[in-house]
């Protein structure tokens, strides 16, 4: 799976449930929005995943520990440190704290990711896209802003002219990520940003080559319910490259993988279902399901739907 942020925790889980040999279950994650703040490394896209597979994460807030306390937070904005509107709680510094001492010890990211993964049973195996830092900037007519700034201080009502991966052509993808991809049964993009989550992880050197030659099919969730983004400003970065906040345009933009694209499936929501015969133009195999990820059987279902997509997509698919 490739994933990123709330809607690829949220997907994972229902993948986790819908899955009886859930330890196999690989999910390669966005790193473009990771940062250093306050000496420690943040990997918010990483850290979503972990926390709401180990059972741990704030599902009222959507992001950090469940039980938080807010200390530490406290002493650094006293001391002008950091951001004071982006709280790092004291047990998420924990982790981030955890993962600087590793990588300072000279381990990779994907390294210090299965060892702080490793504290909790996750029923997956937790992977960066790549080792290299490839952060996102946002251009902006305001100046250039991390990601996170944009995405969190501004909520997205600076508007952004382009997205700017540093560092991303130097960059390659992870040994471990490859090889995930290359031995997958099924390949899924979870219901993700299109943009800065799922366009990071397509952007890095490596990444389409190792898709192009999976024997897979793969398959994506749309992020599009009802022709709005689930994540509100998620529409922000779609308008921002020019694609409609609509369940086919989102499929154009990745593109069928027949036609040098991306995708053999792609799942849209029951409200969207007046798509299915646009998405199947493209040359993509489309059904339309329910799709809200909803804790529970609900989340299972969708998980379920995209399995069964991906089988119909393989069955299709001509001998040799």
């Amino acid at each position: 799976m490739l994933a990123g942020g709330v809607g690829g925790a949220r997907f994972a889980l229902g993948l986790r449930d819908a899955t009886a040999a859930a330890d196999d279950i690989r999910i390669v994650a966005n790193v473009g929005d990771d940062v250093w703040l306050a000496g420690v490394k943040v990997c918010p896209d990483l850290d979503s995943l972990l926390y709401a597979l180990a059972g741990v994460g704030d599902t009222e807030r959507g992001w950090g520990r469940a039980g938080e306390s807010e200390r530490v937070a406290a002493e650094l904005t006293a001391y002008g440190v950091g951001w004071p509107w982006f709280t790092l709680g004291d047990l998420d510094l924990g982790t981030h704290l955890a993962r600087s001492a590793m990588l300072r010890d000279g381990a990779t990211l994907t390294e210090a990711t299965a060892r702080l993964a490793a504290r909790w049973p996750i029923g997956a195996t937790l992977l960066p896209a790549t080792d290299d830092e490839v952060p996102t900037h946002v251009v902006t007519d305001e100046g250039t802003m991390h990601f996170e700034e944009w995405w969190v201080r501004t909520r997205a009502q600076v508007p952004a002219r382009r997205f700017v991966q540093h560092g991303l052509e130097r960059s390659r993808i992870s040994p471990a990520a490859r090889a995930v991809i290359a031995d997958a049964d099924v390949i899924l993009l979870a219901p993700s940003n299109p943009v800065v989550s799922i366009g990071t992880i397509l952007g890095i050197p490596g990444v389409r080559d190792a898709l192009e030659t999976a024997t897979a099919p793969i398959v994506g969730v749309s992020p599009i319910i009802g022709g709005r983004a689930v994540r509100g400003m998620a529409a922000a970065c779609l308008d921002t490259i020019g694609v409609e906040a609509d369940a086919a345009a989102v499929a154009a933009h990745y593109g069928a993988r027949s036609r040098g694209g991306l995708l053999d499936g792609w799942l849209l929501a029951e409200e969207d279902a007046g798509s299915l015969e646009r998405v199947e133009a493209l040359g993509i195999r489309a059904a339309a399901r329910p799709l809200w990820l909803t804790a529970g059987e609900p989340a299972a279902q969708v998980a379920r739907d995209a399995l069964e997509l991906s089988a119909a997509v393989r069955a299709s698919a001509p001998a040799g």
